[in-house]
């Protein structure tokens, strides 16, 4: 079935589209192949995220404000590379060339935080934070967008629901979370070596992955059926990404709307995740290691994200995209102002597990509004500029100003002044934001109805 699409009117959902069944996709080798490329590169991703903090406070021994700033820098080399790396996705189409430079740069994570990194925060935790946020952002901030728009395309490509190959990486952090608390507890250096051999294992997938090439089927997915003579190329008849296309996409008021929503709630999303294992330890009251409790915690919190990642897309076909996110947007402030106001030991449990039901919420709908609404030919872009970028801007405003707030007037009253700023930026958002139920995306027409 070919979907037409337009550049700002994506397709109304077929109405006489054939139903598959979720279960179908477990047959696909591709969907195997792709679900390893999440595993792998999120096992990176949680082991990081998961004991970063930690790391660079009691290994590094860097202040919680260098430590906010090392954040802030990862997401400003995010803010300047993501533009480029959309339109250069978006170009490539289904080739792994920028997908490969972020598994290489992910291998050098061992050796770079063994004979690099330390030395130079001992001589300046300053230019430590600037030297350790840029590299880390090359594997994670920046390249999560890159693999994401990679797999999230390939997915449709093949006609599987991104968030049922997603919830691998949801498996990943969960695994992760379990197996880097034994390996901390023996040796908090070697977290950094584990990144190391995922990489690898990573780059062994990548090479092995099959993509569609121009004019097979699945190439819909790149929005290859809606694009006019002029906006393709030559031999290998794929659509061009030109800076008008791009243009487009700031002077529609839904895109706008999106970005100020990723401004102020996703970004806020990891700024408070960022220093939570921190906060956690100061108030643990329980027998043993804080961070390996904490990271038995967080393994429970991903595997239930796994099992609601399973049931999100059928949940967001049916409420829509626009609705998820304000839905996740609600979650994120429960969990901020909870964990701000009730912290028992075993409240602080319950306020991280709630993550279980935020991610997939704001995973499925994010990608479900850009192919939605958007078109779909620079969907890389419109992820990576609508999302990841404007999730890094708010990552650099706040991550390092409530670094320094943590320090200036404690945790529990910073997570009181997250809560009202996504209140205030969801209320802006939902304003200009336009609904996306009854569109579908192209390369995804037989997937709204797919029950989970």
């Amino acid at each position: 079935m070919t979907v037409q699409h337009e550049p700002h009117h994506p397709p109304s959902a077929p109405t006489g589209a054939v139903t598959p069944r979720a279960r179908d996709s477990l047959r696909k080798p591709a969907f195997w192949n792709i679900g390893g490329l999440f595993f792998f590169y999120f096992a990176i991703w949680q082991l990081v995220f998961t004991f970063l903090g930690p790391w660079l406070e009691d290994q590094a021994g860097m202040t919680s404000g260098n430590i906010g700033l090392l954040n802030s820098v990862m997401a400003l080399t995010a803010l300047c590379l993501q533009p480029f790396y959309g339109f250069i996705q978006d170009r490539l189409g289904f080739r792994k060339n920028l997908f490969a430079f972020v598994v290489v740069v992910g291998a050098f994570m061992g050796p770079f935080f063994a004979f690099v990194f330390v030395p130079i925060v001992e001589l300046n935790q300053v230019l430590g934070a600037v030297v350790g946020g840029i590299y880390l952002s090359l594997v994670l901030n920046s390249g999560v967008g890159v693999v994401e728009a990679f797999n999230e395309r390939t997915s449709r490509a093949n006609r599987f629901e991104y968030g049922h190959v997603r919830l691998f990486g949801s498996v990943a952090g969960a695994t992760a979370s379990l197996v880097g608390g034994f390996i901390w507890a023996a040796n908090p250096d070697n977290v950094w070596w584990v990144g190391t051999f995922s990489a690898v294992v990573l780059g062994v997938l990548l090479f092995v992955v099959r993509t569609p090439r121009p004019g097979e089927k699945g190439n819909a997915a790149a929005g290859d059926d809606g694009a006019s003579a002029e906006d393709r190329t030559g031999d290998e008849d794929r659509p061009r990404v030109t800076k008008e296309t791009v243009l487009r996409l700031f002077r529609d008021r839904s895109f706008v709307g999106f970005m100020v929503l990723m401004f102020g709630t996703v970004a806020l999303y990891d700024v408070f995740d960022q220093q939570y294992a921190i906060y956690f330890g100061n108030l643990f009251d329980g027998v043993g290691d804080p961070q390996v409790f904490f990271s038995r915690v967080v393994f429970v919190q991903i595997l239930l994200e796994a099992i609601v990642m399973v049931a999100m897309p059928f949940v967001i076909n049916k409420i829509g995209a626009k609705r998820g996110l304000q839905l996740f947007a609600v979650v994120l402030v429960v969990r901020v102002v909870g964990s701000a106001l009730f912290t028992s030991t075993e409240l602080l449990v319950v306020w991280r597990l709630l993550a279980a039901l935020e991610m997939p919420l704001m995973l499925v709908s994010v990608w479900k509004y850009i192919t939605r609404m958007f078109d779909v030919r620079i969907s890389a872009t419109a992820y990576m500029i609508g999302f990841n970028t404007a999730k890094q801007i708010g990552i650099v405003v706040f991550s390092w100003v409530f670094g320094l707030s943590y320090d200036a007037i404690g945790f529990g009253s910073t997570y009181l002044i997250m809560g009202v700023v996504v209140v205030a930026v969801t209320a802006v958002a939902s304003v200009l934001m336009r609904d996306d139920r009854g569109r579908v995306a192209p390369g995804a027409g037989d997937l709204t109805r797919a029950a989970p």
